[in-house]
């Protein structure tokens, strides 16, 4: 899915960039963009999207964590904790900003 999303993307920027049909086809591209970007069916599946990757994430760094164990610098081994840390407490923002709910 993230590869068709990505090749769907690259071919509407590529069109963009590429046309010769001006300002208005630009327009009319970028309301339908924000129209699907909108929809709660795109958003629903987008942070459902999100939610699994966190959850796969974390289910890849304790299988990492327990192979690699305390071989992995100390400076890695600080951030890791940090990070660890902020969520646990509940902190609600990554490094960008944005929310991880």
């Amino acid at each position: 899915m993230r590869y068709r999303l990505t090749f769907v993307a690259g071919l509407a920027l590529g069109y963009v960039l590429g046309t010769r049909a001006g300002r208005e086809r630009y327009e009319q591209l970028m309301k339908s963009a924000r129209q699907i970007a909108q929809n709660p069916a795109v958003r629903n599946t987008a942070e459902t999207a999100a939610q699994q990757g966190r959850e796969f994430a974390g289910k890849a760094y304790h299988a990492v964590s327990d192979k690699v164990g305390d071989r992995v610098p100390d400076s890695v081994a600080e951030r890791v904790r940090s990070l660890k840390e902020r969520t646990a407490h509940g902190a609600g923002e990554d490094d960008w900003g944005t929310s991880n709910t």
